[in-house]
């Protein structure tokens, strides 16, 4: 078959699975997460064994650091997923659900019941865990999903599909309801953002290059968020061991991901007896710094910051540092730059971080902690399905219940309308 026939079947073949899923148990949902859980635990040696193949091939293609270490499967990674199966498990079953019923003065009882959205198109690259993330909360939302992983994860998407399909025909389940595309060629991308007479939403999760090219091709909603430009500001006052720490987790954690900071914003009247702690501690640890003239001044081992810095998603041990007039003139920063993503605010005024949290507009705002727990699995959902920065339907984290819409169901006793 071709390329355009392949991925057309597959859509179909998940558009009739999703019905069979719209109405399946939850039990029975519940049961198919801890198969999987099991057999990826079982099969943990081949899985491995494949994703080998998909490092060997990306250190031949030269990808970067943070491409690779999205790709790496470890025992870390087979535990995470198997933990996010088991937990996704089980969350409560949102399908079905029925909300607070109204009653109108006609005698109508109105409320609202949640629904699966149906079939979901998920595009990603590297992270072959995105696979069984969303396969677990795709299932659990009563929905069939499409995978498409970037071709640097082939083979490890493909052996993680296997074990999936598996699962599904030993718990008498439509084994259509989870596929991964068998493809590596680019143009399967281009056919499945066609297919809007079979899916019903399409999430990309990857670099901004690979969201706008979904959103600007696409015949499918796209749910998205294009880059994590996530700040940490540090307020007048705060505890500098607490935002030494907050700072440090924040950038060097894990650079190479979305919730990762990129700008730290500090007050003008704390930034000269912060600044040479918190720079020991990231020149310790391989960070550049890009700071403002105030930084440079104060930090020797800065590199004065361009304009393009200040909107940069580094996704890298690089982060930019900019001393602010006031919480005002951080906020407004934030505007200016931010994406929309993650931002956190490290103080000791309790009526300053209630502020900051009600003013500022992004999808998650914390107070006194990492930007690294901008999260699904680290906020409650399980696992994530992604993070979304546009606020029609979900805004933030997505898990279960943000894979599912409602419909009115309504009661009446023979009330005709005047």
């Amino acid at each position: 078959m071709s390329i355009d026939e392949i991925v057309v079947k597959m859509a179909r073949a998940a558009k009739i699975a999703a019905g069979k899923m719209a109405v399946c148990p939850a039990a029975e949902k519940k049961n198919i997460l801890f198969k999987i859980a099991e057999k990826i635990c079982k099969q943990s040696s081949y899985i491995k064994h494949e994703n080998e193949k998909d490092l060997e091939r990306a250190n031949k293609m030269k990808l970067s650091n943070a491409m690779i270490d999205r790709l790496i499967i470890s025992d870390a990674t087979i535990k995470s997923m198997t933990d996010g199966l088991k937990e996704v498990g089980q969350l409560n079953d949102p399908v079905g659900t029925l909300s607070e019923t109204a009653i109108r003065p006609n005698g109508l009882q109105v409320a609202r019941m949640r629904i699966p959205l149906g079939v979901i198109g998920i595009i990603y690259e590297s992270r072959p865990n995105v696979t069984v993330d969303a396969a677990a909360l795709c299932l659990k939302a009563g929905n069939a999903v499409i995978l498409r992983g970037g071709s640097e994860a082939f083979y490890s998407n493909q052996a993680l599909s296997h074990i999936i399909g598996n699962a599904f025909i030993e718990e008498g389940l439509p084994k259509d309801a989870v596929q991964v595309v068998p493809v590596r060629d680019r143009s399967a991308v281009n056919v499945l953002l066609q297919q809007d007479e079979y899916i019903d939403l399409i999430i990309p999760r990857g670099g901004e290059g690979l969201i706008r090219f979904v959103v600007e091709n696409s015949k499918i909603p796209v749910l998205k968020h294009y880059k994590g430009v996530c700040h940490v500001y540090i307020d007048a006052g705060a505890d500098f061991n607490m935002a030494e720490q907050i700072c440090f987790n924040s950038k060097v954690q894990r650079p190479g991901v979305c919730n990762a900071v990129e700008t730290i914003l500090i007050h003008r009247s704390v930034a000269q007896d912060f600044l040479p702690g918190l720079t020991k501690m990231f020149v310790r640890s391989g960070v550049q710094i890009r700071g403002c003239s105030e930084v440079c001044l104060i930090v020797p081992e800065a590199k004065e910051a361009i304009e393009e810095d200040w909107p940069a998603e580094f996704l890298d041990l690089i982060v930019a540092v900019k001393v602010v007039e006031n919480m005002d003139h951080a906020m407004e920063h934030i505007k200016k730059y931010g994406s929309n993503h993650t931002e956190s605010i490290v103080t000791s005024d309790y009526g300053r971080g209630r502020r900051f949290v009600r003013e500022v507009d992004s999808s998650v705002v914390f107070v006194n902690a990492s930007t690294r727990f901008s999260d699904g699995n680290q906020l409650g959902l399980g696992a994530e399905i992604g993070i979304s920065t546009s606020k029609l339907h979900a805004f933030g984290p997505m898990g279960v219940e943000e894979l599912t819409t409602s419909k009115f169901v309504v009661y009446g006793d023979g009330q005709i309308r005047d």
